[in-house]
């Protein structure tokens, strides 16, 4: 954005101009946008000179506006200055604006964002997650922390924001502060937001994000085989400890649930559906979306293993589900004690719910996107990763009809 203006003087005759004085304008032009305001002065036009932008002739009445004249391009002059030293955004309006004194409100960018976390942080419970406010308070700081190394400040014009700034945050977190593509991705989308808030209230009047484009592609999602999830679920533990995370863990296999689901989930919930049998009638904790499972045998077992269980009678739980830390910390063991050598976590069951246990059965996407509570079919096909063998069953098929049998 550039800092150089330019100014002009001139005369604008009003409508139904006939004769006599003419009011003068000042025009301030930056980066091709003008503004205009009236100087207060007039002059006869048979009197002025548009080439000089000043009253022609040596009269003490010529004389005392070119000097009026020449006080306005000064005090525009130290306006400029005034906004340069302030490291503002030099527009036509700002310049006006300071030189009338009427200077509108500035915005900042970190300032909004605390705001917005703030208001988030009033609403947990009210359609915000405590996880999601978490995301945005790291994301704050990130961004903080890139003002002060590329700014030398702890706070920016919202108006300062351009391309550059984007793709230099961007950077900022890929190298500084050591982001996977993905983690970037997602504060350069918390920033976005903060971006249209500023839009919404027209503090800005241009996205920068307009030419931005996110190249950061999804990660391959980590399953379970059928032969692993067997050699888990028949392995013999020796502490009670391994064993109750196995089971909850196999049950998360078998329901799709995630962690947050499985911890909250109550007895009071698992009921008869629609055919008779033992179905899980919920919520989806991260979405709020309507998640109706049926219990198959291998969860229903866990479940009934763990109806008398004293901490879950006492708290109306299903299951025993410890912190989210312990469990994977607990579920590496397992792996090791099962022979299985992927980084095993407890967010590997949904993904195995989803390819292993469905899809490679062939229970339609449809179906499994509504188990998992996905709004959209396309979040279930990052999880959806097709088996080999159901590619040769599919094959299979396939070529028996090209053989007519």
């Amino acid at each position: 954005m550039s800092t150089n203006y330019s100014l002009l003087f001139y005369l604008k005759k009003p409508k139904n101009y006939v004769s006599g004085p003419v009011p003068i304008y000042m025009r301030i032009t930056v980066d091709g946008i003008p503004k205009e305001v009236s100087i207060g002065r007039s002059v006869d036009p048979s009197r002025w000179r548009p080439k000089a932008n000043r009253a022609a002739g040596t009269k003490e009445e010529s004389r005392t506006l070119n000097s009026y004249l020449e006080t306005l391009v000064r005090n525009i002059e130290d306006v400029h200055t005034a906004l340069v030293k302030e490291n503002a955004v030099i527009t036509a309006e700002s310049l006006k604006m300071r030189f009338l004194g009427q200077d509108t409100k500035r915005h900042y960018l970190i300032e909004i964002y605390l705001d917005h976390n703030r208001k988030m942080e009033t609403l947990l419970g009210k359609g915000y997650k405590p996880g999601t406010l978490k995301g945005y308070k790291t994301s704050v700081g990130h961004l903080t922390d890139y003002v002060l190394k590329q700014y030398r400040d702890m706070d920016i014009d919202i108006q300062r924001i351009d391309h550059a700034f984007i793709e230099g945050y961007e950077f900022f977190l890929r190298t500084d502060k050591s982001c996977s593509p993905i983690s970037a991705a997602k504060y350069m989308k918390h920033f976005r937001k903060i971006v249209k808030l500023g839009l919404a209230h027209r503090w800005i009047t241009a996205d920068p994000f307009v030419f931005y484009k996110n190249t950061a592609k999804p990660k391959e999602k980590g399953f379970l085989t059928q032969d692993e999830l067997n050699r888990i679920m028949a392995k013999q533990y020796v502490t009670s400890r391994l064993a109750h995370v196995r089971d909850i863990f196999i049950f998360s296999c078998y329901t799709g649930l995630s962690y947050a689901d499985v911890k909250k989930l109550k007895k009071s919930v698992i009921a008869k559906g629609v055919d008779g049998k033992l179905w899980i009638l919920s919520n989806r904790e991260k979405t709020e979306t309507i998640t109706n499972i049926p219990l198959l045998p291998q969860a229903k077992e866990i479940i009934d293993r763990y109806a008398d269980y004293p901490p879950c009678v006492s708290k109306g739980l299903a299951l025993p589900v410890l912190s989210n830390q312990k469990m994977n910390s607990y579920l590496k063991e397992i792996a090791d004690l099962s022979g299985i050598t992927k980084t095993l976590t407890f967010h590997m069951a949904r993904h195995t719910f989803a390819t292993t246990v469905t899809l490679s059965n062939d229970v339609p996407i449809e179906t499994v996107s509504k188990m998992l509570g996905h709004t959209s079919i396309r979040t279930t096909q990052h999880y959806a990763k097709l088996l080999d063998t159901r590619i040769a069953n599919d094959m299979q098929t396939l070529q028996r009809k090209l053989s007519g049998n």
